[in-house]
């Protein structure tokens, strides 16, 4: 990882000058303050890595470290799909689902550093159990991870017909429900309306202008935001039904890096 960092440096150098600063976004639990990843949920064995010294001694550079969802949150308030609002919420779904919010102009971090994991509010109670312990958490159903789990479970039961074949994985689990594939349906719409479920009571907690969604799952488009969209306009309380948006992210598989360019500019 630190050559890649090492060649990215040297095209920045090449197309802007000095590189002054390193930004470093990670999946959580981290500790930002003391620039140590304490233990990543999807980076197993990483456990109190100290990652911001070890990228100081490598490019005689400061460095810092923050939770990717919240870099990505912060990327699309500024430069992206939640530029020009007040307050923004962003949610990742991807291999996990993270997220970040932007309260009144300035990035939620939370008491210890972590807030922001909007993957783990509980949608089913009871239900599956998740990679952070607990069971029924939105990762749980709606990140492409699991979508792929679910899948493959009802492919191993037979319960009804399907084309797709184990192991699957979210994209075709998506592209199999827009063909009309029972199977990847029923999948699809499970995992749409418990993610607009969540989104509702983000909404109607938090009130934001807009909840933008990101991540590889949101590369289906239409067919993660439209129902998604109609669900918070339905189930979220008025007035904030009405004055939120929902956005797919607009700076795409760059967010978290554009992120955390922003972090490093920030502190310099």
């Amino acid at each position: 990882m630190f050559e890649l960092g090492r060649r990215a440096m040297a095209q920045a150098t090449d197309a802007v000058g000095r590189v002054e600063a390193v930004g470093i976004s990670c999946g959580g639990p981290l500790d930002a303050a003391a620039g140590v990843l304490v233990n990543p949920l999807h980076l197993p064995g990483w456990i109190d890595i100290p990652i911001v010294q070890l990228a100081t001694e490598a490019y005689g550079l400061p460095a810092y470290l923050e939770n990717d969802a919240t870099l990505a949150a912060l990327a699309e308030y500024r430069h992206g799909a939640a530029r020009g609002s007040r307050s923004s919420i962003y949610l990742t779904i991807s291999t996990g689902i993270g997220g970040g919010a932007v309260f009144d102009g300035r990035l939620h971090r939370g008491a210890a550093g972590n807030g922001g994991e909007f993957g783990h509010i509980t949608v089913v109670r009871g239900g599956r159990e998740c990679l952070c312990g607990r069971r029924g958490c939105l990762e749980a159903y709606a990140s492409g991870t699991f979508i792929g789990r679910r899948a493959d479970e009802r492919i191993a039961v037979g319960d009804l017909e399907t084309r797709l074949v184990a192991p699957a994985t979210a994209e075709q689990v998506a592209r199999a429900a827009a063909d009309g594939d029972p199977l990847a349906q029923a999948i699809w719409t499970e995992t749409v309306e418990l993610l607009g479920q969540a989104v509702t009571d983000l909404v109607n907690i938090v009130e934001p202008d807009v909840v933008v969604l990101g991540g590889g799952v949101t590369r289906s488009g239409a067919q993660v935001l439209d129902p998604v969209r109609r669900i918070v306009a339905d189930g979220a309380m008025e007035p904030a039904a009405r004055a939120v948006r929902v956005e797919l992210a607009a700076l795409g598989d760059a967010v978290c890096v554009v992120g955390a360019g922003v972090l490093a500019l920030d502190a310099g």
